[in-house]
């Protein structure tokens, strides 16, 4: 049996052969009908029930985005799946995409729906919940402290809503001079995300912006539902400005108060966290002054003290008493000095006449006072022994005063 020939490939268009529309909306159809059967989860957004229809239509969102798509579905399936769908809720939904050319529009055929339950989406969001800490969005070393005292707050809260109210008197009662910069969303239902994201960016981009608090009162888990958004816990995590987060009560623990840069319990709560309260800095600063006045004055009667006592000490109450004490010195000093002096120069003295009578005592000259004379040779040599001369020698005769010449005779 021979194979089938492969069909030959549809003609491309081209400006000379252009598709007409309705090639283009069979291609269109084609392509989205290989989608086939999916499962989709979103949130109601809208309900239309037309009377004597058996199709039921309903406008579904994205939770976490702008998006949404219409769903048709016979009566009987929305009636046996969710009989008490209302809009906001969260449903899963088996559909096949289709396109209608007529109207160049796409929708969802759906032939089950179910209504997603308190039960589910607690389910959910623990899993979530789990995912993200993993992640390490919920992780404590990456949470920055707040300013002690942010110039200008930004708000993202629902309109004339109590949490706005809260926040905004309880902040200004406790700091007046506090600037805010509020944006007004949608804080329930399925364009909530959306618009809480787009303002948290708007707010981030702004340098004016020292901090942002996301504010809401009280409500069902369904109704905080949108502030445990995975896009919004992502967007909040990646936001360069310190975030606060005030949802619903004390109870109330959405996902953002795990992301968030700060929890707040209330948007009461969130006042007192943002800014300090002016009278009690005030008693702190008077408490603080009085201490600092305290600490001052005994410093200086401490110091008066020191003072004094220097004051007392012989050498700063006399001071001419040390440089007496050191003139006495001195003149004690230079009397000791002279006395030394001189008592060795008389010592010199004594010693040197006791030389000199002494040289005077053994001097040839005192010898020769005495009538002695002192015999020399022409050559100077001193004649000791009447051998050492001969006869006819000349000799040199000194006496004590002048010397004579005389010759050697040879008489005996």
């Amino acid at each position: 049996m021979s194979e089938p020939e492969p069909s030959a490939a549809p003609p491309k268009s081209s400006p000379e052969e252009p598709w007409p529309v309705r090639v283009v909306s069979q291609k269109i159809g084609a392509w989205i009908a290989k989608l086939g059967w999916v499962w989709v989860d979103g949130q109601v957004a809208q309900i239309s029930r037309r009377p004597g229809s058996t199709v039921v239509f309903l406008t579904l969102r994205d939770p976490s985005a702008d998006l949404s798509l219409t769903v048709t579905a016979h009566r009987d399936v929305l009636d046996s799946g969710a009989p008490e769908l209302a809009e906001g809720a969260r449903v899963t939904l088996h559909a096949k995409p289709e396109f209608y050319p007529a109207r160049g529009s796409l929708s969802l055929r759906a032939d089950e729906i179910r209504q997603v339950g308190l039960g589910e989406l607690l389910a959910r969001l623990e899993r979530l919940k789990k995912l993200l800490g993993a992640e390490g969005l919920f992780a404590r070393e990456r949470k920055r402290r707040l300013p002690f005292l942010p110039q200008r707050i930004g708000l993202i809260t629902g309109r004339a809503s109590a949490a706005e109210r809260d926040v905004l008197m309880n902040t200004r009662r406790r700091w007046p001079s506090v600037d805010f910069r509020v944006i007004n969303v949608p804080v329930q239902g399925p364009t909530a995300v959306p618009q809480i994201i787009d303002a948290l960016k708007v707010l981030d981009n702004d340098d004016t912006i020292d901090v942002i608090v996301i504010a809401r009162g009280g409500g069902s888990v369904e109704d905080l539902l949108p502030f445990s958004d995975e896009a919004l816990c992502r967007a909040v995590f990646g936001a360069r400005t310190p975030v606060v987060s005030a949802i619903g009560h004390e109870t109330d623990a959405p996902l953002l108060d795990y992301v968030a840069d700060v929890r707040a319990s209330t948007p009461t709560d969130a006042a007192k966290r943002l800014v300090p309260d002016l009278g009690e800095e005030t008693q702190l600063i008077d408490v603080a002054r009085r201490r600092l006045e305290r600490a001052v004055l005994t410093l200086v009667e401490r110091e008066t003290h020191r003072i004094e006592s220097w004051r007392s000490r012989p050498s700063l109450a006399r001071p001419e008493l040390l440089v007496d004490q050191r003139a006495a010195d001195v003149t004690a000093l230079r009397d000791r000095a002279v006395r030394s002096l001189d008592h060795r120069l008389r010592r010199a003295d004594d010693e040197l006449r006791h030389t000199v009578a002494r040289l005077r005592a053994l001097s040839p000259a005192a010898t020769l006072q005495r009538g002695y004379a002192i015999v020399q040779r022409a050559d100077g040599h001193v004649v000791r022994a009447a051998g050492e001369v001969q006869p006819g020698d000349a000799l040199r005769l000194r006496l004590a005063e002048g010397e004579r010449r005389a010759v050697v005779s040879d008489d005996e």
